[in-house]
């Protein structure tokens, strides 16, 4: 089905379609809604949990009206009707892009729709904001950056933590005062308990209130044996991008934005592993992951669990530095940033500097901003910086699947003390769990070579990886290649 023809099929007449479809793609085109107070239209592009707390800070933006609903999930859209009954409908999304009364989209929808749904509004002559990771896979992610160029978009990507002005301090901290000296290495950490989504021995009957194929969209369809359809995709490679790009991407684009200013926008070498260990159920994604940034200037790691330090325990694993966040370890001493606080500390371990963020609605402010000055230089997170940083994170998902066996001598090709202390505490973490790293259960990539401009793996282990750099799409779904 192309997206004319489901134009003419929702339409009222076939040459009413047609025309919304021919102007609405004119690159630079806004579809202003007729609107004395000249507010701003939002469609929400799902209406789960993350776009209901969407829907309440744009909401507090002067000058925004929460003006259509889309949803495949009969439920929540009608949860979503009652918060918002004077918005428009839908269960379809093509719907609501095709609506002339909608200016801008949110689009808040499992990972694995992300940039077909930007793609598709940008295309039709709307501005979006898209949540994070930007993409499932990182071919998309490039395509969702030239459709925003090709019609002139304003594309905003969800990593809130741009809009902070801490950033601003820490990096005039860091970089203009040079408090603490040259950075020399960096660490990023996401540990956070969650529970296992069960293993089912029939698969998931989909409620009948759920359109599934549209839920589907681009990804396969293949039965499901978890207990829950909604969230726990994440877990599953045909729809999300596990831990590393649900919160993952969050530190990852702190680290890129605090510590290298987006100097780097992909890492040039990339080693990774770990494993989906203990729970034994249907999910797919690495609750235990860990792995190493080669940037060219400051090398990084990152360690994630989503496993209790202890079987049956509630809190995590042991380890330095912040639980989400990230730590530049420098010549005078180290510094340690999260969400909305950080502090820095001298060679003797002193506290020297603390640093308290702003929390509010400042990001989708900005974005609005951006929609009404017709300018995407004043973005916070403007779609190619979000796909550099979500490009970390799919690097990071594809070498863990292009991993074999661990292998100590693969990881100490890796000559860096924050790796080693890393493995260190792996190690015992596992230990705890009756596993290590030697397990069978825990995999672990060769030092893959990308080469930034192409953004392909190179060399002897480079054909496995390049095979999960884009993905198959169902019929009718497909993300077009933009040029």
């Amino acid at each position: 089905m192309t997206r004319l023809t489901r134009r003419q099929f929702v339409g009222s007449t076939a040459s009413a379609a047609a025309a919304v479809a021919v102007t609405s793609s004119l690159p630079g085109r806004s579809l202003r809604a007729a609107n004395a107070n000249d507010e701003i239209n939002l469609g929400f592009i799902s209406c789960g949990g993350r776009a209901g707390g969407l829907m309440g800070q744009f909401g507090k933006v002067e000058g925004v009206n929460i003006a259509g609903l889309c949803d495949v999930d009969e439920n929540r859209l009608g949860a979503a009707k009652q918060r918002f009954p004077k918005a428009q409908g839908w269960a379809d999304l093509r719907e609501l892009i095709d609506s002339p009364s909608i200016d801008a989209v949110v689009i808040a929808t499992c990972n694995h729709w992300h940039c077909l749904a930007a793609i598709w509004a940008m295309e039709a002559g709307k501005d979006v904001y898209v949540e994070k990771p930007l993409s499932h896979s990182q071919w998309e992610g490039r395509q969702t950056v030239a459709a925003a160029r090709k019609y002139n978009k304003i594309c905003q990507i969800g990593t809130q933590q741009r809009s902070d002005p801490m950033q601003a301090e820490i990096k005039r901290f860091l970089h203009e005062e040079k408090a603490l000296g040259e950075i020399q290495a960096a660490r990023v950490n996401r540990y956070g308990v969650r529970p296992s989504i069960g293993k089912r021995d029939t698969p998931l009957e989909i409620e009948k209130n759920v359109a599934y194929d549209l839920w589907l969209g681009p990804a396969a369809d293949e039965p499901l044996y978890r207990e829950k359809l909604h969230y726990d995709w994440h877990w599953d490679w045909n729809t999300g991008s596990g831990e590393m790009g649900n919160w993952g991407v969050h530190v990852l684009d702190d680290c890129r934005n605090n510590i290298f200013q987006d100097s780097v926008a992909l890492p040039r070498r990339v080693l990774g592993g770990g494993g989906r260990v203990v729970f034994n159920d249907a999910g797919e994604t690495p609750n235990v992951h860990f792995a190493y940034f080669d940037t060219g200037s400051i090398p990084v790691v990152i360690g994630l669990s989503n496993l209790p330090s202890q079987p049956g325990g509630r809190k995590s694993p042991s380890h330095p530095g912040p639980a989400s966040g990230y730590m530049a370890f420098c010549e005078g001493g180290r510094f340690e940033g999260q969400r909305g606080r950080a502090a820095a500390y001298d060679n003797d371990g002193k506290k020297i500097k603390e640093f308290k963020g702003n929390g509010d609605v400042l990001h989708q402010q900005n974005f609005i901003d951006a929609v009404r000055a017709r300018d995407r230089s004043l973005l916070n997170a403007e779609v190619a910086v979000g796909n550099d940083s979500t490009g970390w994170c799919n690097l990071a998902n594809v070498a863990f699947q292009a991993g074999e066996s661990f292998s100590r001598e693969l990881a100490g090709e890796v000559k860096l003390d924050q790796w080693d202390a890393l493995l260190g505490e792996m190690d015992e973490h596992l230990a705890a769990h009756d596993l290590k790293l030697d397990s069978r259960e825990i995999k672990l990539s060769p030092l893959l070579s990308l080469d930034p401009q192409t953004e392909q793996f190179v060399g002897s282990d480079a054909d496995v990886a390049n095979g999960l750099l884009r993905r198959q799409y169902r019929k009718g779904y497909e993300v077009p290649e933009i040029v």
